[in-house]
């Protein structure tokens, strides 16, 4: 399965399908979301895409445009339920591998859909995803600290918490 997923812009699990995004596709996001739920024969219902949202997503099309061999590292992956094909959250790399071989990922999930194992499900295939490269050894999430669910969710998906100070950080080794 490992080999499936090194070079996969698509990751699947039981329940979703989790869909890396195209430059074309990101800049449909910010411009155009009916077209591009037709793209992807989905229908949007995650975290709503206003201002804070929207200013990251333009800010990772220009990063995209400066950096195109990188594009997964810097797009978003969509969280597809397969039931009904709703996008129910999304998923992403914050930016590239650093030096010491740890890569940052951030996630969000509409209010509708949480407590259900989507994100936990998520995050367990994207740091399958992201181990199995030679690039990476280390993933690590930030949560805010009130933010129980968040920090749930990655002890469930094998996180240490290894700082805290205003947030708290988290690391998933290889």
């Amino acid at each position: 399965m490992l080999n499936e997923i090194k070079n996969s812009s698509e990751l699947e699990t039981e329940r979703l399908y989790i869909k890396l995004l195209t430059l074309s596709q990101l800049k449909l996001c910010v411009n155009n979301i009916l077209m591009l739920e037709t793209e992807l024969d989905c229908k949007y219902d995650a975290e709503p895409i206003e201002s804070e949202f929207l200013n990251i997503i333009n800010n990772q099309i220009k990063i995209i445009e400066n950096d195109p061999e990188n594009y997964m590292y810097h797009s978003f992956w969509f969280i597809i339920r397969k039931m009904d094909r709703k996008v129910v959250g999304s998923i992403d790399f914050k930016n590239i591998p650093n030096e010491s071989k740890e890569i940052e990922i951030g996630y969000g999930l509409g209010k509708n859909y949480e407590h259900n194992g989507y994100m936990t499900e998520t995050i367990k295939i994207f740091c399958e995803l992201a181990l199995s490269n030679d690039k990476i050894d280390t993933v690590i999430a930030e949560t805010e600290i009130e933010n129980i669910p968040s920090q749930k969710v990655l002890e469930r998906c094998g996180f240490k918490k290894y700082r805290e100070e205003e947030t708290i950080w988290w690391k998933l080794n290889k």
